[in-house]
This record gives structure tokens, sequence and C-alpha cells, in this order.
């Protein structure tokens, strides 16, 4: 804990904590060709972990999955059982055909917004290009997967199939823009609620860390915002995985009515 308090003390601002640094940058002369960013770390440190978890499943001591699980092969099963639940109830048997991505992107998002509450690592989640590019994928993905299954007739999904012309005039417009703002909604849903999380955490460390130089027992008083930063970390933690969830949610959603034009 004193690890995290330490990490925030030279940041004056709490949204200071979300600067995109350069860790390494390849120049050719004084022109920067390559600049690899703390962005950059995170997400393939993300990207690792996910496939590092895979290949300890599958291929530990150089064996397949065991016939009796170990308690790792629980965890794991676990949670291909929760994202399995997900798929059945928003998509149906329709929905295994994009197991493999909706099993990833849950996976992905869970490990990036936990690296985010190790002390002097960075949230990725927490900068909108990454969760919008998320978005807009799923979002044009969808779209070919209607186009595909439905051609011309996906745009029965803006207007429903015997609604009288006068109803059409409003109903139109509405579910279209709507529609569009389907991959901002997404992404700007887990982009501020990990910003806002991480930036009350800093504002309450700051004042923690203040409170310590006081003389006298008003020094005390410090104990009481620690306190309150051990609660958030856990609603933090909390936080982290609940919006993986509500991400995978959104989308076997967005894919169910790509699927059946609901």
């Amino acid at each position: 804990m004193f690890a995290l308090l330490f990490m925030f003390v030279s940041i004056f601002s709490p949204l200071e904590q979300f600067k995109c640094l350069p860790v390494f940058t390849l120049w050719v002369g004084s022109f920067p060709v390559v600049v690899f960013s703390n962005v950059a770390v995170i997400f393939f440190l993300g990207t690792f972990l996910f496939g590092i978890l895979f290949f300890f499943l599958f291929n530990s001591k150089g064996k397949n999955l065991y016939v009796v699980p170990t308690k790792f092969q629980l965890v794991i099963e676990s949670c291909y059982l929760i994202v399995y639940g997900l798929i059945d109830a928003n998509i149906g048997s329709a929905g295994k055909n994009y197991f493999p991505y909706i099993f990833t992107i849950f996976f992905f998002v869970v490990f990036t917004n936990v690296i985010g509450l190790v002390p002097y690592s960075f949230t990725i989640t927490s900068h909108i290009i990454i969760t919008f590019s998320l978005a807009i994928c799923l979002f044009i993905g969808a779209n070919i997967i209607s186009f595909k299954k439905h051609g011309s007739n996906m745009g029965q999904f803006f207007l429903p199939s015997g609604s009288p012309f006068v109803l059409a005039l409003l109903l139109v417009p509405i579910e279209l823009v709507s529609f569009l703002f389907r991959p901002i909604s997404l992404s700007v849903r887990l982009f501020a609620n990990m910003m806002a999380g991480h930036a009350l955490l800093k504002v309450i460390i700051s004042f923690a860390w203040t409170m310590t130089f006081l003389s006298g027992g008003i020094a005390l008083v410090h104990i009481f915002p620690l306190v309150i930063i051990v609660l958030l970390m856990f609603l933090e933690f909390g936080v982290a995985l609940i919006q993986a969830y509500v991400f995978t949610i959104l989308t076997c959603i967005y894919i169910n009515d790509a699927i059946n034009l609901h």
C-alpha cells in the first residue's frame, strides 16, 4: 500500500497519471521512426499474459488438460463457463461460432484493467483511443456479420416490417442515431469508469500524503484516508472485473442484434 502511496508523490494532477510517455524511441537522424510508449508496453503485456495463461493451461508438465482438474484448471474452466453462459444467454446456439473472439475480449479487458491497479503501471483502458478501437472493431464486425447473413434486409433493424410510413419517419432517425452511437457509448463506458476510479484514488492518496506532514495529533488523521484507500482498491478491483463483464455482455448483445436483427 505504501508503494501505491509513493507512486503519486511526484504527480501534481489527478489526470497526470494517464499521460502517454515514451519508453523507447528509435531515431533516424533527428526523426523518431519508432516510439514505444507505456501504452504499448501494457498492451503487449496484457496480450503476453493471455498467451502465457493458455500455454500453461494446455501444456502443463507437457500434458494436456487433466481428467481430474487442478486448481488452476478449475479457475480457467470457471471463466470459460462464465463466458459461455453469457454467449448462450444473449446469443444462443449461433453464438458458439464467436466464442474465441468474445472470450479473448473478456480476458484482454480483465488483464489490462487489473494491470492498471499495480503500482507504477499504466491503465490503457483509461484511454478512449484503446476502448474505441475495441468498440469500432466490434461495430464493423457486427455489420459485416449482419450484411453477410441478411443482405439488404438488414435495414429491417431500423424499422420493423409492417410499420406505417408515419411511424417510420420517427423511428428510423432515432434507431439510426442510436445504432451509430453504439461504439461511442461502449468505449466511453469503459474508459470513463476506469479513469474516474483512478483519479479518485489519486485525490485521496494526495490528501493522505499531505496529512502525514502535519504536526501533532492531526497527523494521525491520515489513517482514515489510508483505510479508505484500501477499501477503494478492493472496489476498483471489483470495477475492473465488472467492466470487463459488462463489455462482454454488450459485445454479445450487439452480435445477437446482427444475427437476429432485433
